[in-house]
């Protein structure tokens, strides 16, 4: 479920920075650009924002749940057992972090491919 939520995210984030980019994408085929080199250069753009979403998320997440997950115990009045503070290890939250990356790759696909099947005619007539 929070995959395809962040999935979901991801191609909003997406769609919208292919709409703003339009101009842009407009003028590099103006000058030559193919196809297939739009939808490798989105790709590769939120394939790198994947990378710095995972680095950013994997250890702030990590960290949001040693410091809420005592307090939220507490407040409950329950034990803190340690099989609930030691959920995740390192082998664990690597894979969360390619998957952060394999959702922003994948997100981009469909937006990415749309954008580079737009033609200059259609950008410049809605300009």
């Amino acid at each position: 479920m929070l995959a395809a939520v962040a999935a979901l995210g991801v191609f909003n984030t997406v769609v919208l920075n292919a709409r703003e980019r339009r101009r842009d994408l407009g003028m590099l085929k103006s000058i030559g650009m193919t196809p297939r080199q739009v939808v490798v250069m989105m790709v590769t753009s939120m394939g790198a924002l994947g990378v710095v979403g995972g680095l950013l998320g994997v250890p702030l997440g990590f960290l949001a749940h040693q410091l809420v997950a005592p307090a939220m115990m507490r407040a409950a009045q329950s034990d803190v057992f340690d099989f609930v503070m030691d959920v995740y290890r390192a082998p664990m939250l690597a894979l969360l972090a390619l998957a952060g990356i394999a959702i922003a790759v994948l997100g981009a696909l469909i937006p990415a491919r749309g954008a580079a099947r737009t033609t200059i005619a259609e950008v410049l007539h809605n300009e």
